[in-house]
């Protein structure tokens, strides 16, 4: 506007002037929504036992073999006392030590599951290398991606109990069961005294590992 005598005059901007022009605005991209990992159903058994004893468990694909290693000490019990190693075809992973290993393992903490398989669909999770307890692991299925079960872990099924520590292997399990089952045994008091409670060998308290999994982030 101008101002002339008192009186507010409008100025009109030529006609052939162009108002300037809006900068660009840049949409926002939506942060892509993370994916959810594929689940791996699994059924882990205890070699050289009879009756198996066996655990079937469901874990994402992406769960690293650090954490797939406490998993597996959860759903069988194990107190996780002992040295351990995974074995994927003859590359074994595990917690490195230079004083114990001649040929040393890969280290396990950030390798994922999907990664160490490379396409295989079974391997080994070796526990206590004194009593050797050899866990044959095999991929029986894949399935879709749950929210529930991508940092989790869950039990599906189970059948009989996990040996004691330090019983001394399947064949000092097999010793153990004869003298537990059998009041009449020789060694049935000891073996008693020993273990500090019954034992019932094909009794798995799946309530237990289901809470104490559930429990359990991955």
């Amino acid at each position: 506007m101008s101002y002339s005598r008192g009186i507010f005059t409008p100025i009109t901007p030529p006609l052939n002037r162009k108002l300037p022009e809006m900068s660009n605005v840049i949409a926002l991209k939506k942060p892509r929504a993370k994916k959810i990992p594929d689940l791996l159903q699994l059924k882990i058994e205890l070699a050289w036992i009879k009756p198996t004893i066996w655990r079937r468990i469901l874990v994402p694909e992406s769960i690293t073999l650090g954490n797939l290693h406490q998993v597996l000490q959860v759903t069988f019990g194990w107190c996780d006392y002992h040295l351990h190693e995974f074995d994927f075809g003859g590359k074994r992973f595990g917690i490195p030590d230079p004083e114990f290993d001649w040929e040393p393992v890969r280290p396990e903490t950030r390798v994922q599951l999907k990664t160490a398989l490379g396409g295989m669909s079974s391997f080994k999770y070796i526990y206590d290398f004194g009593d050797h307890w050899e866990h044959r692991v095999k991929v029986e299925k894949k399935l879709p991606g749950d929210p529930e079960l991508s940092h989790r872990a869950m039990l599906l099924k189970a059948a009989n109990a996990t040996p004691p520590e330090d019983v001394g292997g399947a064949p000092g399990y097999a010793d153990f069961v004869a003298a537990m089952t059998d009041p009449n045994h020789p060694e049935h008091q000891s073996m008693s005294e020993w273990h500090g409670d019954a034992f019932d060998p094909a009794f798995v308290d799946v309530v237990a590992i289901s809470l104490a999994l559930h429990d359990l982030k991955i």
